[in-house]
Order: C-alpha cells, then sequence, then structure tokens
C-alpha cells in the first residue's frame, strides 16, 4: 500500500512538473486573450501575421464571436477561406455563419478593392481542404502552393482626376465566388441556401454561387429553375439527376444541361416515355443528347433505366466530343445495333470502367461485346456484366478478347446462366492478367438443386473449392473469387468466400 501511495505522489509531481515546465504557446495565449477581449482581437488584425489567422479563425468560429469572425473575413489573407471544412466538425449557428457572410458583404459593399483584401473565394463545401485547419494549427509544418497570401494583382493606372490624388494602388472589385455542393429535395431548401440566393440578387454580379457537385432529387422543374439561374453553372462538374422523370421534363432540363460547359460526370436514372406523340418524343430525346456537344470535358457517363435508350444510343454516342473514362449503362433495353454502335464509337478507346449490369444480352449475338473488349483491352480496369442473361455460348465467344484486358482488376458478371466448364475456361484465359485481382461470378448452374433456383450449399462449396485449388496451381492465389447468387425467394445474394453467407431463407428459424 505505502508503496502504491509513493507511486501516486510521483506521479503527482511529475504532472505538475509537466505543467510547469510547458507553458501554454504564444498561438495558445492569442487564443485565450481572443476570447476574453474580442474588441481588442478586432484592433490587432491590422498587424497579425498571416499564420495566425486559420488558428484564431478556428477559434473564434467555434468560441462563437460573431463579430470578430466578420472583421477576420474582411483581413483574410489567402486567396481562399474554408469554411466548410469547419462547418463540417460543428453545424454553426445561424447567427455565426451570418457574421461570416456579413464580413463578405462589408467587403463587396467598398467601392474599391482594399490593399490588403485577399480572399477570392468562400469554400462552403465540407468535404474539401480537409487539411487547411491542421496545416496552420500548429501541429504540422509546411504551406500547400494554394494557400500562399494571394500575390499581388497588377497595379492599373487610373485617370488622373486633380492633382492632390494619391489612390493610384486601388483596383476595381473583381466578384467573389461562394462554392457549394448543392443537393435539391422538395421541401427541404436549408436557410444557408436561402440566404445565399438572397445574397446573390442583393449583389448584382459581385457575389458568384458557384457549384462544383449539383445532385437533384424529387422537387418541381420551375424550383429547379429558379434555384440554378443563381447559380454559375460552367462551375458545375460533377451532376446526378436522382429523379422518376418523364422524357418531356429532361426536355425542358436539357438548356440548363448545355451550359454545365465543364462537366466531368453526369449520372442520369429513371427517365420514362412520356405520353405525347413520336414527333414530340423524337424532339425531347434530340433536345437532350443535342447538348452533349457543348459538354467538352466530360469523363464519366451512368444512364441508369432510361427507357428511351433502345435504337438510340447512337444517337447518344456521336454527340460525345471527349474521350470517356466511365460508361455504365445499366437496367436499360439495348438493341443488337445499339451494341454495335457502341463497339465502334471513337469515345470508348480510353475506357477504364465498364459497366452493363442488367442489360439483358440473351438474344443478341456477343460479337459487338467482344470487339468492346478487344478496343478497351489496354485500358480497361473494371468490367461489370452482372444480371445480363449471359449463356454459356455467348460467354465462349468473348473469353479471348477478355484474356487480352491486361489492365483488369475486377470483374463482375454475377447473374448469368454460366456452367462449371465455362467457369474454368474463364480461370484459364484470366491467369495470365497480373492485376486482376477480384472475381464475382455466379454460382455455376451444377450448383443448384431445381430450377427453380434453390442453392446446395455442398455442391457450390466443392465447385468453389476447386476453382481455389486451380488457382493456386496455377501460382495465383491471390486472385479472389466470390461467388454470388440472388436468393428466388427474398432477392438477397449468398456469398461464398470461402465460407457461405447465406441469405435470411438459410439461416435457422
Amino acid at each position: 500500500v505505502d508503496g502504491r501511495r509513493r507511486q501516486d505522489s510521483f506521479r503527482s509531481i511529475f504532472i505538475r512538473m509537466s505543467v510547469w515546465m510547458s507553458p501554454p504557446s504564444l498561438l495558445e495565449l492569442a487564443g485565450q486573450s481572443l476570447l476574453r477581449d474580442e474588441a481588442l482581437a478586432i484592433a490587432a488584425l491590422e498587424e497579425l501575421p498571416g499564420e495566425l489567422f486559420p488558428p484564431l479563425f478556428a477559434v473564434a468560429f467555434f468560441g462563437r464571436r460573431g463579430e470578430t469572425l466578420k472583421a477576420m473575413v474582411q483581413a483574410w489573407p489567402f486567396a481562399c477561406l474554408p469554411l466548410g471544412a469547419l462547418m463540417k466538425e460543428q453545424r454553426p449557428t445561424p447567427e455565426i455563419f451570418q457574421a461570416a457572410l456579413d464580413g463578405l458583404d462589408g467587403l463587396l459593399a467598398q467601392e474599391v478593392r482594399p490593399r490588403r483584401w485577399k480572399l477570392h473565394v468562400l469554400d462552403l463545401r465540407k468535404n474539401a481542404h480537409q487539411d487547411f485547419w491542421t496545416v496552420w494549427s500548429g501541429t504540422r509544418l509546411g504551406v500547400c502552393s494554394w494557400l500562399e497570401p494571394a500575390a499581388a494583382q497588377p497595379v492599373r493606372k487610373k485617370q488622373k482626376v486633380n492633382a492632390s490624388s494619391s489612390v493610384a494602388a486601388e483596383q476595381p472589385l473583381a466578384p467573389v465566388e461562394v462554392v457549394i455542393d448543392l443537393s435539391l429535395k422538395q421541401g427541404t431548401q436549408d436557410a444557408l441556401l436561402t440566404y445565399l440566393i438572397e445574397k446573390v440578387k442583393q449583389k448584382k454580379g459581385l457575389l458568384h454561387l458557384c457549384c462544383k457537385k449539383l445532385k437533384i432529387f424529387a422537387m418541381p422543374m420551375q424550383n429547379i429553375k429558379m434555384i440554378l439561374s443563381m447559380v454559375q453553372l460552367d462551375s458545375i462538374e460533377d451532376l446526378e439527376v436522382n429523379c422518376t422523370w418523364k422524357l418531356s421534363t429532361l426536355g425542358k432540363f436539357s438548356p440548363l444541361l448545355g451550359r454545365m460547359s465543364n462537366l466531368q460526370r453526369l449520372l442520369l436514372s429513371h427517365i420514362h416515355m412520356s405520353s405525347t406523340s413520336p414527333e414530340k418524343e423524337e424532339q425531347c430525346v434530340a433536345q437532350f443528347t443535342s447538348q452533349f456537344h457543348c459538354l467538352l470535358h466530360l469523363q464519366e457517363l451512368y444512364l441508369d433505366s432510361i427507357s428511351f435508350l433502345k435504337g438510340r444510343l447512337d444517337q447518344v454516342l456521336r454527340c460525345l466530343k471527349s474521350p470517356l473514362e466511365t460508361l455504365s449503362i445499366t437496367n436499360c433495353q439495348l438493341s443488337e445495333s445499339d451494341l454495335t454502335c457502341l463497339s465502334q464509337c471513337p469515345s470508348i478507346s480510353q475506357l477504364k470502367d465498364l459497366g452493363l449490369s442488367g442489360v439483358i444480352l440473351t438474344d443478341i449475338s456477343p460479337e459487338p461485346l467482344q470487339v468492346l473488349l478487344e478496343r478497351t483491352s489496354a485500358t480497361l480496369q473494371d468490367l461489370d456484366l452482372d444480371e445480363c442473361g449471359i449463356m454459356d455460348s455467348q460467354f465462349v465467344v468473348i473469353l479471348p478478347a477478355l484474356g487480352r484486358c491486361s489492365q483488369l482488376t475486377t470483374f463482375s458478371f454475377c447473374g448469368n446462366p454460366i456452367s462449371m466448364a465455362v467457369l474454368e475456361r474463364l480461370l484459364h484465359h484470366t491467369i495470365g492478367l497480373s492485376r486482376l485481382s477480384h472475381v464475382l461470378y455466379p454460382a455455376p448452374l451444377e450448383s443448384y438443386e431445381d430450377t427453380r433456383g434453390t442453392l446446395h450449399l455442398g455442391r457450390l462449396a466443392y465447385l468453389h473449392a476447386k476453382l481455389k485449388r486451380m488457382l493456386q496451381e496455377s501460382g495465383r492465389p491471390g486472385m479472389v473469387w466470390f461467388s454470388a447468387n440472388p436468393c428466388p425467394r427474398c432477392g438477397d445474394r449468398t456469398f461464398y468466400d470461402p465460407e457461405p453467407i447465406l441469405c435470411p431463407c438459410f439461416m435457422p428459424a
């Protein structure tokens, strides 16, 4: 007991000595002073070194010092203020967020740019510039190039008004960008977006609302148009339309799409045919596809459940102006001529990711798919042919082309009725693909007890073990093969590697 007491005593003395030997840093003292005397902190901003702004700004933000925030925004010594990264850590009160925007408002109210004004971008994205505040917190050294104080802008000489004029270095105002990610849902427009839109209207060109990622869910088209009229559409790089739209609604949206000239990624889902005349239908399709002429930087295209695509894929593809890296056409009906056009399209020559999940190919010749794989064999990394209804006879035709896809890393083709013999042939064709690490295959036909699709787990275990043994004998034990098939009763998948991960129907009651 005495020994334990002595240890506790020594530990207490050591802690007190550590505190005495490690006094608060100047930065910590400055933060404490800021929280105690806001007026003094604001007065000192004129002389505050630039490297102290980020940590003290964070102190003011989390301490809810609105007036200090407003002043620090106006004196911010960097080109970009990543406020969104702080908002991710703690959702600000409306008053704190408004104080930050009021600081920006005070700058924009001035007729000429102050000498100390460096701020060009207020970034409200929560997942951008994640390391900014840690870089400047004192725990890490070094400055990213974009974080350095903005270089002095070239001075424009002004016309001499009178002999006593001394404002030769002032510059005219340039717009300030506020960058956000938008998610448009019916009935969920938040106060932040409403406040920003009002500010953009008030500032008449001095404040630009920019958006890098735009997601559109269920919302009336008139509301979408109203909000996007306030956004610099050429700032959008990533667009997801997750709506159930009629084709006529897509036609109304198409002119907005055409103005997104820097779009790099487009996801469009669930577009249904309108009950209109064939002429009107063709007009809407042409209105949509013609916008691709304006999308000069498009790299990723995802089309899911698009009802008008069958027989018109060429109309979409021929309007593409840049090589695609990703093309995903899922749960759509395509014709053989569509696949032929796809295999011949110039924009797929550099494809890295190809997805045709849910596109039924049972009654379509495998030759177009074979040509498509051959044309992309030097670049293709991920291939998804799930639920395509590909039969043994079709799969055998594409195997040689598949074996030449030297960059392939992942291949998934669940939901296709493939026999064990063809799976073994697939393994032989792909064993030389050094980058191929994951194959997700269907349970072979021999694994089923009946035509209703009831799995026999013992047979599946035996066949899976056989494939694993072949991988080891071929010197590729690290290549992972997962078996997966949907349960005919509940639709959940049963996985096998190496032990079964069962769907609920197989679990004991």
